[in-house]
């Protein structure tokens, strides 16, 4: 990701790792000792490592000031921040991740930051059966995406393949393009599409179609707690990104259908297995209202 962030588009990006220790002054320190460069030559942050979940808890960068020492007006923002397991982070910390999000601003003890214009913040999280976000955090983020184990670690095998190569004789072909220092996706470009973008007109029959799924989602019988109206003003954006992390599986004694006697043993065998995934396939497909043609 920060190789993609630096030569596709020519942003900055930092890295934290976060657990239960983590304060708020490790927080924001970690994210704002990044040396404000145009070039992504001058950066400080640490490379990729081999770990995908389990490294320690260390931060980024490596010239990380202490908490308590004022930071130097050389230091801003990276335009992408991506926190590793935030879940495990005290709440505190999780505030302030969102209070960031939402104010593009982060106060510390002796300064006040504000984040770029194109900022991004990432969440990395494990999965599984444990910790998760704020309420509100959760809330917030605009997409989800979750990377199958099986289906591989690119960025690790490219590390590895580099490293078994290491000693190989590279032979330059004669003519070869040298790699560009300059993004590939510049910011004109993207506010170029940021422009054509706000010209895109829905017609009704897509935004009926929208409606419906908003409706099938919520009376869908493995759903707990509805979908939320933030969530609905997405949906014109991306479908199948923005309702995973906010979709609850109900409880088996809790699904509708026992109101009115339901076996909860079929209830449970019914709901076994089925994830938000699930839900949105079986409301996108045959199960949910029609396409418009």
């Amino acid at each position: 990701m920060p190789e993609v962030a630096s030569k596709v588009f020519g942003l900055s990006s930092a890295i934290v790792d976060c657990c239960e220790q983590t304060s708020l002054d490790d927080f924001a320190h970690a994210i704002l000792s990044v040396e404000h460069s145009p070039t992504r030559s001058n950066s400080s942050l640490r490379t990729r490592q081999d770990s995908y979940f389990r490294s320690n808890p260390v931060f980024a960068t490596k010239n990380r000031s202490p908490a308590g020492e004022p930071l130097h007006d050389s230091r801003t923002i990276a335009n992408i921040i991506i926190a590793k397991n935030l879940d495990e982070a005290p709440k505190q910390v999780q505030l302030q991740a969102l209070e960031l999000m939402r104010t593009k601003r982060i106060y510390t003890r002796t300064t006040v930051q504000s984040a770029p214009k194109r900022f991004l913040f990432i969440a990395l999280l494990g999965g599984g059966e444990g910790p998760r976000l704020t309420k509100h955090l959760n809330e917030y983020m605009f997409i989800s995406h979750f990377h199958d184990p099986e289906d591989g670690f690119p960025n690790l095998e490219d590390i590895y393949d580099d490293r078994i190569s290491i000693s190989s004789v590279v032979k330059k072909i004669p003519g070869a393009v040298e790699e560009s220092l300059w993004p590939t996706i510049t910011a004109d470009d993207i506010e170029r599409l940021s422009v054509l973008a706000n010209d895109v007109t829905v017609s009704v029959e897509l935004k009926r179609y929208q409606v419906d799924i908003i409706s099938y989602l919520r009376a869908h019988r493995a759903v707990a707690s509805g979908i939320s109206a933030v969530a609905s003003q997405h949906l014109e954006k991306l479908m199948k990104k923005i309702y995973p992390h906010r979709i609850h599986i109900v409880e088996p004694k809790n699904e509708r259908s026992m109101q009115w006697g339901s076996d909860l043993d079929a209830i449970s065998a019914l709901l076994e297995g089925v994830g938000a995934e699930d839900v949105i396939e079986d409301v996108l497909g045959n199960a949910g209202p029609e396409a418009p043609l």
